[in-house]
């Protein structure tokens, strides 16, 4: 049995809260088929994904959606998505399988231990209420040696993102997601990624109005990328 341990700040039922207390499974009743990052984030995410994720191997998409970050020219073995709306995941061409599930009233994947090679979960792990059961439900369907990457942007469903996440800074989700993985026994020490925007050199954006602006996300720019990846106990050579 996987141990879990418990963060005070992760364990905080005041900081699971959302401000839209209807189930999930109402919010994402209708398909959403946007894209809820800009390209340069995709594109660093499939960066990373080429550079970690090995050809042949089974990947689950947790929290996916109708578009893949998948690189185009890799062939992968199996990849199952999960989400909340049919209709987009059905969109999904590269997903080969997916079920749909709200994670935050029943934890459990319906999935055979030691069955992945990678979990993917991307621009979703702020909706997670009960996080620890999730990430221990990953470190159970993931193989030895198996990773798990978490991906993130300062985008977000206002209304149905936890308390920890709404009230908090940059540094303080990536301290989250850490303390997830921290949560289960057996992960490898959470690898912290950051890929931050460059500036544009006017004289706009460095003044200290437009600074204080893009750090409260009130100013358009190009989304900082935050990504936290970790093994199931240990880390392959190969990689």
């Amino acid at each position: 049995m996987t141990k879990q341990k418990n963060p005070q700040q992760a364990n905080s039922n005041a900081n699971r809260t959302k401000l839209n207390t209807y189930p999930d499974r109402e919010f994402y009743a209708y398909p959403r088929l946007v894209t809820h990052v800009d390209d340069n984030f995709i594109s660093t995410l499939t960066g990373l994904y080429r550079q970690r994720l090995r050809p042949d191997s089974e990947i689950l998409d947790l929290m996916s959606s109708w578009v893949s970050h998948l690189p185009k020219e890799v062939e992968f073995r199996r990849v199952v998505g999960h989400g909340l709306n049919a209709q987009e995941l059905a969109r999904n061409s590269r997903l080969d399988y997916f079920f749909v599930k709200d994670l935050n009233h029943d934890q459990k994947l319906e999935l055979e231990s030691c069955s992945f090679d990678a979990v993917l979960c991307t621009v979703s792990v702020q909706y997670l209420q009960q996080p620890e059961k999730v990430f221990a439900e990953v470190f159970r369907v993931l193989r030895p040696g198996g990773l798990f990457i978490v991906s993130f942007s300062n985008r977000l469903f206002y209304e149905k993102a936890i308390r920890a996440w709404r009230d908090g800074t940059a540094y303080s989700r990536l301290q989250l997601v850490v303390q997830y993985f921290q949560c289960v026994e057996g992960f490898t020490q959470p690898e912290v990624i950051r890929r931050l925007p460059a500036a544009a050199n006017t004289q706009e954006n460095k003044s200290p109005l437009s600074w204080i602006m893009r750090l409260l996300g009130l100013l358009s720019g190009s989304d900082p990328f935050y990504a936290v990846v970790a093994y199931k106990n240990f880390k392959p050579l190969y990689e």
